[in-house]
């Protein structure tokens, strides 16, 4: 317990902490006095309480969890005896933890990085959680000794903190979980013998490889795909952008022992990585020290795209193996996240990559690229001319179709020549999972644009971006979402995807997200969200993800035949 008088100065609270403000009354003076008692991160989040259903001999209980907070609180006379304890109330600050590194001054980027996250911690506090019942005399204090303004104090219902509920979901109630699942390896990918691993360099040859994960395997793909080129004596030059990683990684792992064995690896770490900041620091020494070449791509932007190049030697000359995806190269997001990836031999996409990692560890500002847009450059620029080519598509064949799925949607410049579409007839199809500020199903403005959004057991992540009708269809994916740090800020980097039946499998994948067969969110014109999960006769709505689960499985069987 920690009190506040002209003894004991305000104590500083550490951001995301939970707290609890303590009114307390001297019996003999009638004075109030306020303390502040942090709680232990050392303990559990919720405690267990069980009660007997039938008898003491039966295996059946209920289980009951309370906050810690609550706990505490109950007992808060045996911390202050002596005092009355008038109120307590839980309340949680946000602190400001943006970094800012002049990256054209630093003489060590590492170094300056690193002295700037020691100070992380001491931000200003930007944002007040309290109890929704908090007293008014208790709130004035708070947002008095924090300096925090009433825009920034969000009243909450009691418990604070529900990143604790994690040690719910965990709790062995199989009852209540999703069904079981395990990825299974791509069938292009998958081995003729289940004994033997296949040879993914020879499989990549003979055609492009569309992943998507989780429901193709991380592991037997882009995983094995780099644990290969590391362990083959082929293979001469691994390059690879590192944005976010496990603190494990067998994807570092590879790097090392690439370079271990001789071969050059160059590695594209964003060490500026929103909150991994200092594991990618320790990523990147380690990489040093193994002798990996460590750079960090280009002043003044975060390496966001997600790129792997492999360059072997074979009978016929070098040969360019390559990956392009939506994710981040971390096995163990990979296996909750939904993202998309491409592995191809395809001298266009080798030629691209060998182009933008010259860009990211030199000097190649004038590259011109034939299968990549490349942000900051034209991603942008990208996606509003094909835009714009729907339009003259709607004018003269009635057949125009525009569909996204990302992340996010608040880029004006997209935005309005989404607008533009729906004025002129095209169809428009938003996927989007978290901000959208496009507004749908507006009269003659957004009548012909749908938005919706799925929740899941998988996080939807990747960005796709589709175009046409027939056989003039494009399709693309990558890394870019349509913000303004994503497109100015950030080299991304979107793909165009050729094969036939794998432009078949982006669209359906659309058809799906966007069925109403399925249960979804659909924005309203007005920005407000409605959950879409029973039929017209009150049935539920089947899960998309779960069809996708089984489509996936069928696909596999049926190659196996």
């Amino acid at each position: 317990p920690l009190a506040v008088d002209p003894a004991h100065p305000f104590p500083y609270i550490s951001g995301l902490s939970l707290n609890l403000a303590v009114i307390l009354i001297n019996p003999k003076t009638g004075k109030e006095h306020f303390a502040r008692i942090k709680m232990p991160p050392s303990l559990p989040r919720f405690l267990k309480v069980r009660r007997a259903r039938a008898s003491v001999t039966s295996d059946l209980f209920e289980a009951r969890f309370v906050p810690l907070e609550d706990v505490i609180a109950a007992h808060l006379d045996q911390l202050f005896p002596g005092m009355e304890v008038h109120e307590h109330y839980s309340f949680r600050v946000t602190r400001n933890e943006d970094l800012e590194v002049e990256e054209d001054d630093a003489e060590n980027l590492l170094a300056a990085l690193e002295k700037e996250l020691t100070r992380r911690r001491f931000g200003p506090p930007v944002r007040l959680e309290v109890e929704e019942d908090l007293d008014d005399h208790v709130m004035e204090l708070l947002t008095r000794e924090l300096g925090v303004t009433q825009d920034e104090v969000y009243r909450l219902p009691a418990p604070l903190d529900l990143r604790g509920l994690n040690e719910i979901a965990d709790i062995d109630r199989t009852d209540l979980h999703f069904p079981p699942f395990v990825a299974r390896t791509n069938a292009d990918l998958a081995p003729a013998e289940s004994s033997k691993a296949a040879n993914l360099f020879e499989r990549i040859s003979r055609q492009d490889v569309l992943l998507q994960h989780p429901y193709d395997s991380f592991s037997t793909s882009v995983q094995a795909f780099l644990a290969q080129a590391a362990a083959d004596p082929h293979v001469l030059a691994i390059k690879q952008t590192l944005y976010r990683t496990s603190g494990d990684s067998p994807i570092v792992d590879a790097l090392i022992d690439a370079a271990e064995a001789g071969k050059q690896v160059l590695a594209v770490v964003e060490i500026k990585a929103r909150f991994d900041e200092q594991n990618n620091i320790e990523w990147a020494r380690k990489l040093e020290h193994a002798g990996v070449h460590v750079v960090y791509g280009i002043v003044g932007l975060k390496t966001h795209c997600k790129l792997a190049l492999v360059v072997r030697q074979e009978p016929d000359g070098l040969k360019r193996y390559c990956h392009v995806g939506t994710g981040n190269y971390n096995p163990k997001t990979a296996r909750l996240y939904e993202d998309m990836g491409l592995l191809t031999a395809d001298p266009e996409v080798g030629q691209d990559l060998t182009r933008l990692f010259n860009q990211l560890s030199g000097l190649a500002p004038r590259s011109k690229f034939k299968r990549l847009l490349v942000a900051p450059r034209n991603i942008r620029d990208g996606l509003v001319e094909r835009i714009e080519r729907q339009i003259e598509r709607q004018a003269r064949s009635g057949d125009g179709y525009v569909a996204f799925k990302v992340n996010s949607l608040v880029d004006e410049a997209t935005i309005d020549a989404l607008y533009r579409a729906s004025i002129a007839g095209v169809r428009v199809d938003i996927w989007v999972r978290g901000i959208c500020t496009l507004r749908p199903g507006i009269d003659g403005l957004s009548d012909n644009i749908r938005v919706h959004s799925v929740l899941g057991r998988f996080l939807e992540h990747s960005r796709v971006f589709l175009f046409g009708s027939g056989e003039e269809r494009e399709a693309w994916f990558g890394s870019a979402d349509l913000m303004h740090r994503n497109l100015d800020r950030r080299v991304e980097a979107l793909v165009r995807i050729t094969q036939p039946r794998h432009v078949d499998q982006l669209f359906d994948l659309m058809a799906r997200g966007m069925s109403g067969d399925y249960a979804h969110w659909s924005l309203d014109g007005d920005g407000r969200w409605t959950r879409v999960h029973l039929d017209t006769e009150g049935a539920p709505l089947p899960d998309v993800q779960a069809a996708l689960i089984a489509m996936h499985a069928k696909r596999r069987r049926k190659a196996r035949r």
